[in-house]
């Protein structure tokens, strides 16, 4: 069969991209997101509003880019969606860096250093439209590398957007005051404190909006003691392994005025609740529930975090911009019992305070101390920990003892008949593979046991484990090699 190549013409295309969906904000983190791809641990993003000729700059030290490498980047879609990434990966269309660009201003400048050597690109769309061609300079003129500056050490990369027509009006009748330019910078960075706060709270990547240090906002105020936290459930959807945690966060009541403020974000508390999906600890979607149930006031405190791995992108439909997405049909029925838990909690705070802030106001709270917990795998119940007398007791009692006392809960929950699950059996001398929060468990009981003086010694200690039902899957060996490696024997 015959074929013809055509190539698209430049300038429609080109202004096509420039609309793809972006705002300032989502615009911005997606360039933030090659700079931590490229492995930058500092971030620095600028705005200069200058004489009404601003431009944006957003430098990392990172691995930088070789002559061939640039090239690629700065091709129009230069990856494959289908590949697979790398760990921890976030771009996806090799698109990225050029419509983010695009939707801000006119002319795309990147100078990058590779093992000391400096290479660069210049996109310019007043120059595309006039020639109708894919023109791509490889120098960038020396009023924009003036602006750009240079790269300390030995890599790293510097993007420079400016021709701002999208971001503050430039070349047109209505460009933006200074101070209406600086709100908008102030709003882009309250949306990368959110989107990259659980890779900011790692400490491992530091970033900056002229100079001063983007501060990680956590939406699930995890901080707060008076949060509670679900248990974490992996979900297997489409073969990929999917954690969801719900947290309530404190009633009003809980909450000084700052802290009531904060913990609403940008949208308020109505427009914060619902599901956090994030994809490699990368906030892409929230403040929604997603067709799943409606938003009302009583589940405002109700959010329910899920993390994906990059491989999940197709299933649940990512879009080029990181803000889209659709949760699969496989995903809802599962999601939307965990999330009803969530929205139940809620309403009891939300309607009845487990809690009294002062001493002789009433409290009232469901009475009922199990909750089914809406997963296959797993405990079938978890214990119900708004419970006012619950709640009550873990008020009159010191860290210590409510540590103890958790720890005991736990035990509880898992040891309920309805919770042991049949576990195939292995051979008794075979370690088995186990998680890291069953590591956590039999380390925590088996500490208290020796602390409390109920087990002497190693022995002793492995005849009680295995004969927990909450241990009912684990057997001896695997036992031994977990108490052995945490050195709790003296």
């Amino acid at each position: 069969m015959n074929v013809i190549i055509t190539e698209p013409s430049a300038a429609p295309v080109i202004n096509a991209l420039r609309s793809i969906g972006y705002n300032a904000s989502t615009a911005i983190a997606d360039l933030v997101d090659n700079s931590i791809d490229a492995k930058g641990s500092i971030i620095n993003i600028n705005f200069d509003y200058g004489d009404l000729n601003g431009a944006i700059t957003i430098v990392d030290n990172g691995t930088g880019m070789n002559e061939e490498m640039l090239q690629t980047a700065m091709n129009i879609g230069s990856k494959d969606p289908r590949a697979k990434r790398g760990a921890n990966e976030l771009g996806r269309f090799g698109m990225g860096l050029k419509t983010a660009s695009f939707s801000l201003g006119k002319r795309l400048s990147v100078l990058t250093k590779w093992n000391g050597v400096y290479h660069e690109r210049c996109w310019d769309l007043d120059h595309v439209s006039e020639c109708n061609e894919w023109q791509l300079f490889t120098s960038i003129p020396d009023e924009v590398k003036l602006k750009m500056g240079t790269i300390e050490g030995v890599s790293g990369t510097i993007i420079c957007i400016d021709k701002l027509d999208r971001f503050m009006g430039y070349g047109g009748k209505r460009t933006l005051k200074e101070t209406s330019f600086y709100k908008k910078v102030s709003r882009v960075n309250k949306h990368l404190e959110f989107v990259f706060h659980s890779i900011l709270e790692k400490n491992e990547i530091k970033m900056f909006i002229n100079g001063k240090e983007i501060i990680p906002w956590d939406p699930f105020l995890r901080a707060h003691q008076h949060t509670l936290e679900g248990e974490t459930q992996v979900l297997r959807i489409n073969e990929n392994r999917i954690k969801v945690q719900y947290f309530i966060l404190p009633h009003a009541s809980h909450l000084t005025e700052p802290e009531y403020k904060n913990a609403g974000g940008y949208k308020g508390w109505r427009d914060h609740q619902g599901l956090y999906i994030y994809r490699e600890n990368r906030l892409l979607y929230f403040g929604d529930w997603m067709g799943l149930f409606p938003k009302d006031a009583a589940s405002q405190l109700a959010r329910v975090r899920i993390d994906l791995p990059n491989e999940a992108d197709s299933d649940w439909q990512v879009d080029i911009k990181k803000s889209g997405i659709n949760l699969p049909e496989d995903a809802k029925r599962r999601l939307e019992a965990i999330s009803a838990i969530a929205r139940k909690v809620s309403k009891e705070i939300f309607y009845f305070r487990t809690q009294a802030k002062t001493p002789g106001q009433s409290f009232k709270g469901s009475l009922n101390t199990w909750e089914q917990s809406g997963r296959e795998d797993g405990p079938q119940f978890i214990l119900n920990r708004s419970h006012p007398i619950l709640t009550e007791l873990f008020n009159k009692m010191d860290d210590e003892a409510a540590k103890l006392f958790n720890l005991y809960l736990k035990f509880v929950q898992l040891g309920s008949p309805s919770n042991i699950i049949d576990s195939p059996k292995v051979p008794e001398e075979m370690v088995q593979e186990v998680t890291e929060g069953q590591k956590e468990l039999v380390t925590q009981f088996a500490s208290t046991l020796l602390k409390l003086n109920v087990a002497n010694n190693e022995e002793q200690l492995l005849n009680i484990l295995i004969t927990q039902p909450a241990f009912d899957g684990l057997n001896r060996a695997t036992m031994k090699k977990i108490v052995t490696e945490a050195d709790i024997i003296e």
